[in-house]
């Protein structure tokens, strides 16, 4: 199980001048800050799949950059399992498997050469990774240009090697930043079938996302952020209740454009 819990992060804006009209009218810039993220909460519990939805801007990608350890929360707490994350970010990286919006893989490695090299920054031994890539490559199709050089991959291969990267050490809790933007249909469908094989081992998923035929599909709880703030929280029964069960229409009341 994992609790976010009054989340909050601001950054210094270096030069207000260069900042765009729409920018200056954000409510969230306070003199020389940006509040980017003011006050979020949520949890998301074993078996669980969790959509994080938000307009752009809306402070979802930092909120999980600081889930993943790569930004440092100014107020806030982030558990897992009861234990506090922020307090020690190297157990959030051993507990938390993250994939960001960019893929960011050495192009000169192979796929495999990628995976398992993450596989040992994470101390797992040479028969433990193999076996591990051996389970990913069946469950996100990744056999036919595996042993390829990635800087030759398509969006789609290194999406799902960067997947498959994020979780080889089985991490207590998966979390994926806009997972299938810029996929084909086929990619997208692998990617949501590995999610539900995650929510069948019981790991909880916390995946963010535009897409609401996504979340009518896999998710068990909504968040919605906007400005930086939670405005809903619950069950997707509860969310899609908001508005006669039309997640489109849920999402705008809840971030009051209707």
């Amino acid at each position: 199980m994992i609790e976010i819990k009054q989340l909050a992060k601001r950054f210094t804006v270096e030069n207000p001048k260069k900042l765009s009209e729409q920018e200056k009218k954000d409510p969230r810039l306070k003199g020389r800050f940006f509040h980017s993220v003011q006050n979020v909460n949520f949890s998301c519990n074993t078996g669980q799949v969790l959509g994080l939805l938000g307009p752009n801007g809306a402070g979802k990608t930092t909120t999980l950059r600081m889930l993943s350890s790569a930004l440092k929360p100014d107020s806030g707490q982030i558990l897992i399992d009861g234990e506090d994350v922020v307090q020690n970010p190297i157990l959030a990286r051993q507990k938390i498997g993250f994939l960001s919006g960019s893929t960011g893989l050495y192009g000169r490695l192979s796929g495999r050469e990628n995976i398992e090299y993450f596989g040992k920054l994470h101390g797992m031994n040479a028969q433990a990774i193999n076996d591990k890539i051996e389970e990913l490559a069946q469950l996100l199709d990744l056999s036919t240009f595996l042993d390829r050089r990635s800087e030759n991959y398509s969006t789609g291969m290194k999406q799902k090697v960067s997947i498959a990267r994020a979780v080889v050490h089985s991490p207590k809790v998966v979390v994926l930043d806009e997972p299938t933007t810029g996929l084909d249909i086929m990619a997208t469908q692998t990617v949501i079938d590995f999610i539900q094989t995650l929510k069948v081992q019981q790991t909880p998923v916390i995946f963010s996302t535009h897409h609401l035929d996504e979340v009518k599909e896999l998710c068990d709880t909504v968040t919605v952020i906007d400005e930086g703030t939670t405005k809903f929280n619950g069950d997707l029964d509860s969310f899609s209740a908001l508005a006669d069960g039309s997640l489109h229409q849920s999402f705008l009341t809840t971030i009051g454009k209707v």
